[in-house]
């Protein structure tokens, strides 16, 4: 019979070769140089954000694009209040031709738990893969993936840049993830 603790273990061990996405964290690199460490998440707040260098073929769409990244980094933070705000903005965005896209934007917008809101986000990648992938007029986007999302089904999400932040699971499993795809414009 295994004891609680080596259950415990035996998790752990799955969730870090689970989730390991090859690159080195912050922590990692401070180590080596003799730098005092820092968490990933203390290390992300000191970080500017980096705005996309990706163009899009409609206004609409890259003010979508700009509110879906507001959207990602506060669910990467766990703040359910601008992760609100930022989806209520994104679902002001939406023309009426869009109707799918402008609901999931408001059930985030109108949900105030975390877990709730993760799940519409993920539905709302889903719908909005080809608005951005085909209106993608130049620079470049990020498609990542966490493979431990919704008890394993996994989901994806989209980035302006390749390093893993992960809107899924914030602060717990910040690094989890990786990149599935790198769409270039134009």
């Amino acid at each position: 019979m295994k004891t609680p603790l080596s259950l415990l273990t035996a998790f752990l061990i799955l969730l870090v070769t689970a989730c390991d996405s090859g690159a080195s964290t912050p922590t990692d690199n401070a180590t080596e140089v003799g730098i005092e460490n820092t968490t990933p998440a203390e290390a992300a707040a000191d970080e500017p954000i980096d705005l996309a260098d990706a163009e899009f073929s409609d206004a609409m769409i890259d003010k979508v694009f700009q509110n879906y990244l507001q959207l990602r980094t506060a669910l990467v933070n766990d703040d359910a209040a601008t992760a609100a705000t930022a989806a209520g903005n994104m679902a002001d965005t939406f023309d009426d031709e869009r109707e799918e896209l402008r609901m999931l934007a408001q059930q985030i917008a109108d949900a105030d738990a975390l877990d709730i809101q993760r799940t519409y986000f993920s539905a709302l990648t889903v719908e909005i893969e080809s608005l951005f992938e085909d209106a993608l007029a130049g620079g470049r986007i990020y498609k990542l993936h966490c493979p431990m999302a919704f008890d394993g089904k996994g989901a994806d999400w989209y980035s302006e840049v390749s390093e893993i932040r992960n809107p899924y699971f914030g602060d717990a499993m910040l690094t989890c993830g990786r990149v599935e795809e790198e769409i270039t414009g134009g």
